[in-house]
């Protein structure tokens, strides 16, 4: 699978942690993320990886911020992207299952490094259901 990531000032040890794991698992990362913990600004770290998915350039995309707030924000002003901010893996595998998620936001200030790994894992190996929840995920966009 190919991953498009993205991260602030806040996320430079995550993101390096998660595109290991991603690595590790035989998929090939897209990084749009900053190595720097000096401010920035993230929607110039969030646009390209939701580009990235709208696109098709990636299968999905995870962006990392503080709140996870402001670039799950940024990334959901893309048509067809649904940015899931996720605290827990338990929330990472329900945003794929129900809401067929496409981006997963991580809040790098309230998570551990371990957590977000296993947010990651949840979000990739968890398949959208359908049935009754595709319906829902089509009223999402403004088409």
């Amino acid at each position: 699978m190919k991953i498009s990531i993205g991260n602030d000032h806040a996320g430079p040890d995550y993101k390096k942690a998660i595109v290991a794991y991603l690595e590790e698992k035989g998929h090939t990362v897209i990084n749009h993320g900053t190595d720097s913990f000096e401010s920035v600004d993230y929607p110039d770290f969030g646009h390209p990886v939701a580009y990235d998915v709208e696109s098709k350039k990636a299968d999905l995309g995870i962006v990392i911020c503080g709140s996870g707030n402001g670039i799950a924000m940024t990334a959901n002003k893309h048509q067809d992207i649904r940015a899931a901010l996720c605290w827990t893996k338990e929330i990472a595998q329900l945003a794929r299952q129900h809401n067929d998620a496409n981006i997963l936001s991580i809040p790098a200030r309230y998570t551990s490094i371990q957590q977000a790994v296993e947010m990651v894992d949840a979000f990739l190996t968890t398949p959208f259901e359908g049935g009754r929840h595709a319906n829902r995920v089509n009223k999402i966009a403004c088409k």
